[in-house]
């Protein structure tokens, strides 16, 4: 394996985005596009696996701080599929099987803007620094870059999915905006086919 997705780094949207051309060069059965753009207007990558009719979805990097998440999908995209290529198994399964019985849809970085901010790439004193440091103020215990979970506007992401939010809520620090189901469908058609 070439190792292309290397796991001992700071990882962003320009390294994501490095990454998904190579993998696609490596493995052109990839099938790669964009779900969308963050607030700055960057891609919002995903990869699929596989052509069979069992749909799976995994995502990462919701909360920007968790970017490690993101560089987890890559390496299992990496080794999948190197794994299908050399008709090898990975974790005890076979590659091919699981490529023709399942579609795997990936969204490795669903917040790039975030996972911008945590890793370094936005630099301080640009606008969209400054006004996530001011937003960041409200919260003191929380250190600033590397606590940040949210957008680049202070919104969690994962306060936006329409499961038990009155409860979970209250224990969250940047409001709920509301996202029309309507808008939510639009942004999983290319996962749904809606």
């Amino acid at each position: 394996m070439k190792n292309i997705i290397q796991t001992n780094t700071y990882y962003n949207s320009k390294l994501l985005e490095l990454n998904i051309s190579e993998l696609k060069k490596e493995y052109p059965f990839l099938e790669t596009g964009a779900i969308g753009k963050s607030v700055m207007g960057t891609k919002i990558p995903y990869i699929k696996l596989g052509t069979g009719p069992n749909q799976v979805f995994y995502n990462a990097s919701i909360h920007a701080n968790e970017w490690i998440t993101s560089l987890v999908l890559m390496k299992f995209i990496e080794e999948f599929s190197w794994s299908y290529v050399n008709d090898k198994n990975i974790f005890g399964y076979s590659s091919r099987k699981i490529f023709s019985d399942s579609s795997i849809y990936i969204v490795p970085m669903c917040n790039p803007d975030g996972v911008d901010l945590v890793t370094g790439y936005i630099e301080p004193g640009t606008p969209f620094y400054n006004n996530a440091k001011l937003l960041s103020e409200k919260f003191p215990s929380l250190p600033f870059p590397d606590g940040w979970k949210s957008n680049i506007r202070g919104t969690d992401l994962n306060l936006q999915f329409p499961a038990r939010l009155g409860r979970c809520k209250k224990n969250k620090i940047f409001p709920r905006v509301h996202i029309s189901r309507s808008t939510r469908l639009r942004w999983l058609s290319p996962f749904v086919g809606t």
